[in-house]
Parts: structure tokens; C-alpha cells; sequence
């Protein structure tokens, strides 16, 4: 038996994600990623499938997003740094190591500036995005890819019909440039 440096690769492993898939009558299976608090929304998920890449058989590890939650990821990221700027003591909550002290009032002032700065960043449509594919071949399992679509939610017909469209080759990105505000969520 050979040994795979990446196990994406292994053959083995390869036929046992292609009987999980069958036995879930789908094209891919979800992984379970704890470090991903997005997952639960349906704007995200991790999920795994098996494909070819460059005429090798591979174990594609993938994280798909939808356009929107990349859109206020990058603008939330934004607007922490120009906050710090001001704040310099200022930790995101999600960021936050055990031990880290702001004083109240003063976590309140950048609160209300992160708030005030999103939607300035928003109404400005300083941010903008579109559909993307990044592939990284240089993973740990597989071949890892990062997609970001145009749509609603990240369904089990979305996942089939990407799978399906990049499979074969025929998956066209729209390279629209889109912009999102806060108020489009109601």
C-alpha cells in the first residue's frame, strides 16, 4: 500500500467518500467543522466531495458561501481595523482571548463607531464582491477550495448543481460586482 503525504489523495480514502456519498444519495458529503459558528445559518457550509484534478482522482475538501456573507465578512473586517484605529485596545468579541479587559463605557464607544462605520462602508458601497473559486493545492487533505456564489442560502440543490457544473467544467462565474447593506437582511 502506498503512503500518501496528503491523504485527499489516497485512493482508499477516495472509495470510502464515495460510498459515504452514496449511502447519503448525494454528490458530496457535510463535514462537521466546529470552528465554523456561519455553518448553522445556511450561508455556509463545509463539505467534501470526490473529483478529478489534473487527470488525478482527489478528495475536493470545500468551503461554500454565499456572496452576501462574504460581502459583510469583509466589510465587518474593515471596519474593526478603522475602529482599532481609534480604539487600539479594542478586541472583537469572537477574537477575544480569556483575560482580555476593556473598561465598559469605553467598549461601548467602539461598539457604537463599528456600527457607525459599517453602515458608512455599506451606504458608500465601498465594498464590493463577486462569485469566486480559489483552489489550494497546497492543503492538508485534498485539494481545499474556497467558493463564494450569488445566492440566497447554501442548499443541498446549490451544492448538487455546482458540483455538477464544476465536474464537468461548464460552472461560469458571474463577474458582477455586488454590494450589500445591513437593511437587505429584513
Amino acid at each position: 500500500m502506498a503512503n500518501y503525504k496528503n491523504e485527499g489523495f489516497d485512493p482508499e480514502e477516495i472509495d470510502a467518500l464515495k460510498e459515504e456519498c452514496q449511502a447519503a444519495g448525494k454528490s458530496f458529503v457535510y463535514v462537521d467543522d466546529n470552528d465554523l459558528d456561519v455553518l448553522e445559518s445556511g450561508e455556509c457550509v463545509h463539505i467534501q466531495f470526490p473529483g478529478q484534478y489534473q487527470g488525478q482522482e482527489v478528495i475536493y475538501d470545500a468551503l461554500v458561501y454565499t456572496l452576501r456573507l462574504h460581502h459583510s465578512s469583509l466589510v465587518y473586517e474593515m471596519a474593526v481595523e478603522e475602529v482599532q484605529k481609534t480604539y487600539p485596545d479594542y478586541t472583537p468579541p469572537e477574537e477575544r482571548e480569556a483575560g482580555y479587559k476593556i473598561a465598559p463605557d469605553r467598549e461601548e464607544e467602539a461598539e457604537t463607531a463599528l456600527t457607525e462605520i459599517i453602515g458608512e462602508i455599506e451606504d458608500t458601497e465601498t465594498v464590493k464582491v463577486q462569485e469566486h473559486i480559489e483552489i489550494d493545492t497546497d492543503s492538508d487533505y485534498g485539494v481545499a477550495l474556497d467558493v463564494c456564489l450569488n445566492t440566497e442560502d447554501i442548499s443541498d440543490e446549490v451544492i448538487e448543481n455546482f458540483i455538477q457544473q464544476f465536474k464537468a467544467n461548464t460552472l461560469a462565474l458571474d463577474t458582477t460586482l455586488y454590494s450589500f447593506t445591513s437593511e437587505d437582511d429584513e
